[in-house]
């Protein structure tokens, strides 16, 4: 599949945000099982390897990961300051954990534990997330995980759009675009009203 029009609007704006460490920060929201939404912040980690799913990581254990595998539609909204622009994407979310069944997922899962931070991986290794504290003083300093082999705790999430709207809010007016992704796998676009 080639690469969506929007990606280039994407890279751009990271480009131009680039000295903003928390330009990489955005929101990703799901639908909990009672129908309550759910939203949290999370790390954006690139693009899955020749396609334009967009990739984060989380923890097994997480309440997210079961509101995924019971409802994978979610939506992420990200702002970059320094360009003044917000995407909103809206698409299907993948939980690639240690049991998955495609290589080529399983290689992406290995080549993001890998290039996670040592701290970032120690955080897999901690109690279970959302669990009353633990107060032992030890249980949050585990030994330090294999760099090279994820733990199980860990799972590649990908985020595959169907829908993008980017709104430039620089300029009057404001420029508002919506890139869709039709039933033969194409992407068309339209500006709209901001």
């Amino acid at each position: 599949m080639p690469l969506a029009p929007w990606r280039s609007a994407i890279a751009r704006a990271l480009h131009h945000n680039r000295s903003l460490a928390y330009a990489r920060y955005l929101q990703l929201a799901t639908v909990r099982a009672n129908g309550r939404p759910a939203n949290r912040t999370v790390v954006f980690r690139g693009f899955l390897e020749n396609t334009n799913q967009l990739k984060f990581v989380t923890d097994a254990r997480s309440e997210k990961t079961d509101q995924i595998k019971q409802q994978p539609w979610a939506e992420i909204c990200w702002y970059f300051p320094n360009t003044r622009e917000q995407f909103r994407i809206t698409g299907c979310l993948i939980l690639v954990g240690s049991d998955s069944s495609r290589p080529i997922l399983q290689q992406a899962m290995i080549n993001s534990w890998q290039e996670l931070s040592d701290a970032s991986r120690l955080q897999f290794a901690w109690p279970h997330p959302g669990e009353s504290r633990v107060n032992q003083p030890t249980a949050f300093e585990p030994p330090p995980p294999d760099p090279s082999q994820p733990l199980s705790t860990f799972c590649l999430l990908l985020l595959d759009p169907v829908q993008v709207d980017h709104l430039e809010l620089r300029g009057e007016p404001q420029n508002r675009r919506v890139y869709c992704l039709d039933e033969n796998q194409q992407w068309s676009n339209q500006e709209i009203n901001p």
